[in-house]
């Protein structure tokens, strides 16, 4: 089957960080690519979950408590912290 190319464009440090991580699977970003299109192809869609991941209650609780330059806890102690956290 003929080839062609194609131009992708992305940060130097996500091809980087891409790059090292398909040589450490034995593969080049082609062979990848081209396994992402058979995937999306075999899905007919995107070969994974697309979503916005939203800040629960307790995290827009202290979001808002930073922005109003106050202390959510608070926390006096490690131990306090990691107990509620272990709750």
């Amino acid at each position: 089957m003929a080839k062609e190319n194609m131009t992708i464009r992305m940060e130097p440090e996500l091809k980087a960080q891409a790059s090292a991580l398909f040589k450490s699977l034995g593969m080049d970003l082609s062979t990848a690519t081209g396994i992402f299109y058979r995937q999306a192809l075999r899905c007919h869609g995107l070969p994974f979950e697309v979503k916005i991941d939203e800040p629960n209650a307790t995290t827009y609780a202290a979001m808002e408590a930073a922005e109003k330059g106050e202390v959510f806890g608070p926390f006096d102690e490690l131990s306090d912290l990691m107990d509620e956290l272990n709750a």
